[in-house]
C-alpha cells in the first residue's frame, strides 16, 4: 500500500474566479492533490506570504499589480518558494525577464495541459535547492567549528609553550645558575690542578646547558617580541644567517607599526616556520623578509631564490604545514598566500589592521606571574 502524499500548498494570485476554477480543474484531472488559497490584491498576497507555501501560481495582469512585481516581492523575502507565471498573453521578452528574475516557469492560460507537470517539476527543483542550501549551511557551520578548533589548538599550543618556558626559566634555569655559582665557588678554593680541571669542565657543561635553556626558551616563547615586531624579525633574520650561512635581508617600511594583540606573535611564528623550511629544503643562497603596511593591511613576505616547490611539494604544502600557518593567520583575521617557481618561493602573510583585528589572547603578552624582561635574565 503506497503512502498518501501530503497535499501541495498552493497560493494562487488570480483576480478571475473563472480562470482560477479552470486551473484547479486541470490539476484535479491530472490527479494532483492541492490545498489552495486564492488572493487578488497586493496586500492580501503579502499577508499570505507569512504562511508556508509549496508553490505560488500567479496571473500576470492584475488590478494595479503585475506578476513580475509579485515575483519581486517573493525574492525580496529571500524565499525559495517556486513561482510559476500564468497569463492570457505574455510576450517573449516578459517571459525571459520573469525567468531571469527567478520564476520557475511560465504558461499560457489557453494551454494549461503542462500546468501539473510544471508544478511537480518546480516543487522537486525547489526541494533540491533547499536541500543544497541546508547542506551548504551545515558544511559552512562544520568548517567554522573546525576553524574554531584549529584556532583554539593554536592558542593552546602557544599557552603551553609559554608555561613550559616559564618552568624552564624558574626551575631548570634557576637550578643551573645556582649550580654555576657553587662550582665557581669550589673552583676558587681548589688547588689541585686535576680537580680544578674537572670543575672547569663542569662549569663549561653548565654554561652550555644554560645557553641551551636560553635557546629552548626563546624558541618556546620569543621574549624579543617584547621589543616589538621589527626588532624581533631583525634578530630572527640575523640568527638565520649566522646559523645557515645563507644571506638573509630584512626590510621594512614601518619601524614601529601599531599592531593589535596577537599579530606580532603570528607574524613572528610565520617567519620562523618559513625560515625553518627554507633551511631544510630550499637550497637557497639568498633569503629576504619584507614587512610593509599598506591600505590598513600588514604584509610579511618571506621569499628565497631556492629550487622552488615541485607539484609533489605543493601537494604536501597543502597539508598540515601550510594549513597550520593558515589557521594561525586566521586567529588574527589574516590569510596566507604561497607561490613558487623555478626562481624560488614566496610566502606572504596578510593581516588587516582595522579595529578588532587580532584581538585574541597572546601568550607572549601574558604577564600574570612574571615581568617579561625577566625571561631573558639567564
Amino acid at each position: 500500500m503506497s503512502a498518501v502524499l501530503p497535499p501541495v500548498r498552493l497560493l494562487h494570485l488570480e483576480d478571475s474566479e473563472a480562470d482560477h476554477a479552470l486551473a484547479m480543474a486541470q490539476l484535479r484531472r491530472a490527479g494532483l492533490n492541492v490545498q489552495v488559497e486564492r488572493v487578488e490584491t497586493r496586500d492580501d498576497f503579502v499577508a499570505a506570504l507569512a504562511r508556508p507555501w509549496d508553490l505560488i501560481l500567479s496571473d500576470f495582469n492584475l488590478p494595479c499589480f503585475t506578476g513580475l512585481q509579485a515575483l519581486e516581492i517573493v525574492r525580496e523575502r529571500a524565499a525559495l518558494v517556486p513561482f510559476i507565471l500564468v497569463s492570457g498573453e505574455i510576450g517573449e521578452d516578459t517571459a525571459v525577464e520573469a525567468m531571469r528574475n527567478g520564476a520557475s516557469d511560465y504558461l499560457l492560460k489557453n494551454n494549461l495541459a503542462r500546468l501539473a507537470p510544471a508544478i511537480e517539476h518546480a516543487i522537486t527543483a525547489s526541494e533540491t535547492r533547499r536541500a543544497k542550501v541546508r547542506s551548504d549551511l551545515e558544511l559552512q557551520a562544520s568548517q567554522e567549528r573546525l576553524s574554531e578548533l584549529a584556532r583554539h589548538l593554536q592558542l593552546s599550543v602557544e599557552a603551553e609553550r609559554n608555561a613550559i618556558a616559564r618552568e624552564i626559566h624558574d626551575d631548570v634555569g634557576g637550578s643551573l645558575t645556582a649550580l654555576k655559582f657553587d662550582l665557581h665557588w669550589i673552583n676558587q678554593r681548589l688547588t689541585a690542578p686535576e680537580l680544578k680541571q674537572r670543575v672547569q669542565s663542569a662549569l663549561d657543561t653548565v654554561a652550555h646547558a644554560i645557553e641551551s635553556s636560553q635557546r629552548i626558551m626563546h624558541n618556546l616563547r620569543p621574549a624579543i617580541l617584547e621589543q616589538g615586531l621589527v626588532p624581533a624579525l631583525q634578530w630572527l633574520a640575523g640568527r638565520f644567517e649566522r646559523r645557515s650561512g645563507v644571506a638573509c635581508a630584512f626590510r621594512t617600511s614601518h619601524e614601529k607599526p601599531q599592531l593589535a594583540l596577537g599579530v606580532p606573535l603570528v607574524a613572528y611564528r610565520t617567519a620562523q616556520e618559513a625560515l625553518t623550511n627554507i633551511s631544510k629544503h630550499a637550497m637557497a643562497t639568498r633569503v629576504s623578509l619584507d614587512l610593509s603596511l599598506t591600505g590598513g593591511v600588514l604584509s610579511l613576505e618571506i621569499s628565497d631564490n631556492g629550487r622552488g616547490l615541485s607539484a609533489e611539494d605543493l601537494a604536501k604544502a597543502q597539508s598540515f604545514g601550510i594549513r597550520g600557518l593558515k589557521e594561525r593567520a586566521a586567529t588574527v583575521g589574516g590569510w596566507i598566500d604561497l607561490s613558487s617557481g623555478p626562481g624560488g618561493t614566496s610566502l606572504i602573510l596578510s593581516v588587516p589592521l582595522e579595529d578588532g583585528a587580532g584581538r585574541l589572547f597572546d601568550p607572549a603578552h601574558d604577564d600574570r606571574e612574571h615581568d617579561p624582561s625577566a625571561w631573558a635574565s639567564l
